[in-house]
């Protein structure tokens, strides 16, 4: 039957075949990200992008990841540059909605004394538990071996039989 269709007809099914193969690929297509205009206005959102932290991923940058929030927040940068806002007021903007978590560098303050001090307190922990550990097995000492467990021991080195009592 596959083979008794005219070549016309074998050429549409193919076509349907691939276009039916293709389907996913378009349905996953991203949308087109608009290139700026302004280089100045661009290089200005790309610095900004780099200072401020991806809050899905929270070891990137928004200009670095590809998460909906990254995108929705250097959309939201592109859009407060077009409407004449400074950088300070762009980061202020941000640190109001997201707090000082969203900041790369967040100022030291009493509410991110922890961001700035707790991998120094976590490395000084460390080393105490380390010193405390190694002055702990310092203080273990071997066993006393009796009289009797002594002589037993030379007289196996010395390859003298040894006895059982």
């Amino acid at each position: 039957m596959f083979f008794s269709l005219s070549r016309q007809a074998l050429n549409r099914r193919l076509l349907a075949a691939l276009l039916l193969a293709a389907a996913p690929l378009v349905a996953s297509a991203g949308e087109a990200v608009p290139t700026e205009s302004d280089p100045v206005a661009a290089a200005r959102a790309v610095q900004l992008s780099n200072e401020l932290r991806c809050l899905v991923c929270q070891n990137q940058s928004i200009a670095e990841s590809n998460a909906d929030l990254a995108v929705d927040l250097r959309r939201q940068i592109r859009e407060q540059i077009a409407a004449g806002k400074s950088n300070g007021e762009i980061m202020d903007f941000m640190v109001a909605r997201y707090g000082d978590f969203v900041l790369y560098r967040p100022p030291f303050k009493l509410t991110t004394v922890l961001l700035w001090l707790g991998p120094l307190l976590l490395v000084v922990a460390g080393f105490l538990i380390l010193a405390r550990l190694l002055r702990a097995r310092r203080r273990v000492q071997a066993p006393r071996l009796t009289a009797e467990e002594r002589s037993r021991a030379e007289r196996m080195l010395s390859g003298a039989p040894d006895q059982k009592p």
